[in-house]
């Protein structure tokens, strides 16, 4: 049972600290993980801050990607030494979903059965099933997805989490075809990789909508065709001025306000589809005319985690940054150690950064 330094949030909306952990030798269909590097992403600030649940301490973390140290009995799809991104949907295979063939929608993914523990014995709930902020970590084999090697982890790791959830919700869920025009609401790291995700899938016409200026530059870089700033203009109007009137065929709202997707819903075709990827927290609610729905028709969707099915897209998406197509490289605003994660929190919050890579050495 290896002992480890790991990032701990004890307590809601204390300072998150490094602290001794104990990490279980993998038990049946577990794998222990060196992580080498994982993205500050802002589901870990939502554990920090209650946001998720109370059920804490949390060992923050899941972005993430590193090499496979042993894993345990019945493990046959990934072995030591194998260089893996780290995911939080680890399909069982038999639910419902699974045996439609739907395997992205699992009703039942699985995490490690075992607990990491504090020093003293007190069991610590992984973010997200993974808890990454760590020299290593224990999961489920299903979380871990083989890929090339040679791939930085900084960038690697990013595919786990938010990058994937905006370039899923473009490819996966808005299936967004060659010609089309899109609308991506809020250009952080989420929604700059929706914006990456409909210039990889042949959009035409990529609008960018914000209300920081330097966030609209970064859409740019991504693949945007043009941007709006919300704070100065009106977005539905303008979008719907640069498609000719009609509005776009795909619509997504990377925020998850209520306001932020009535744009996304007005800002659409007449048959578009909206998607929503941002989260919404629970005391959010969300009042449109009832007829609107039926007049404007098309397809209003949610996606989960991009709708991913990480053995398939974690590769293909490796592959594609590999031949200079995707710039993963591009969300990276800097590398920090393991003792850095509340500043990077402090710069997310801000705004400051698209990701903070933690890197383990």
């Amino acid at each position: 049972m290896p002992d480890v330094q790991a990032v701990v949030a004890r307590a809601k909306n204390e300072p998150v600290r490094v602290e001794t952990i104990h990490v279980p030798d993998p038990g049946p269909g577990e794998a222990l993980v060196k992580v080498q590097a994982c993205g500050v992403c802002h589901t870990d600030l939502h554990y920090k801050q209650g946001g998720i649940g109370d059920d804490y301490p949390y060992l923050l973390g899941h972005e993430a990607a590193g090499v496979v140290e042993s894993v345990g009995e019945g493990v046959d799809d990934v072995a030591p030494g194998d260089f893996v991104i780290l995911n939080w949907r680890a399909v069982c295979g038999k639910c419902r979903a699974c045996r439609r063939g739907r395997p992205w929608y699992c009703f039942d993914t699985h995490n490690a059965t075992q607990k990491m523990t504090l020093a003293d014995g007190t069991e610590l709930s992984p973010a997200l099933g993974i808890g990454a902020f760590a020299e290593k970590t224990l999961v489920a084999a299903g979380q871990c997805t083989k890929v090339d090697p040679s791939t930085p982890a900084t960038v690697a790791g990013l595919l786990g989490c938010g990058v994937m959830a905006g370039l899923g919700a473009a490819l996966n869920t808005g299936n967004v075809q060659r010609g089309d025009s899109v609308a991506v609401f809020g250009c952080g790291g989420v929604g700059d990789a929706a914006v990456a995700g409909a210039s990889l899938g042949g959009a035409t016409t990529v609008i960018a909508v914000d209300m920081d200026d330097r966030k609209l530059e970064w859409a740019r870089q991504f693949g945007a065709t043009h941007t709006v700033n919300a704070r100065n203009e009106n977005a539905v109007e303008r979008i719907q001025e640069l498609t000719g009137g009609f509005g776009v065929d795909l619509a997504i709202d990377a925020v998850g306000l209520p306001e932020t997707y009535k744009q996304a819903f007005y800002a659409r075709d007449l048959a578009g589809t909206v998607v929503l990827v941002g989260v919404p927290t629970p005391e959010q609610k969300l009042e449109l005319p009832f007829i609107d729905f039926f007049a404007r028709g098309g397809s209003l969707k949610s996606s989960w985690y991009g709708d991913c099915l990480p053995e398939r897209d974690f590769p293909m998406l490796i592959d594609l940054y590999r031949q200079g197509r995707l710039p993963l490289e591009a969300f990276v605003s800097e590398e920090i150690g393991i003792g850095d994660v509340e500043e990077a929190f402090t710069k997310m919050h801000a705004g400051e950064v698209l990701r903070s890579v933690v890197v383990i050495k």
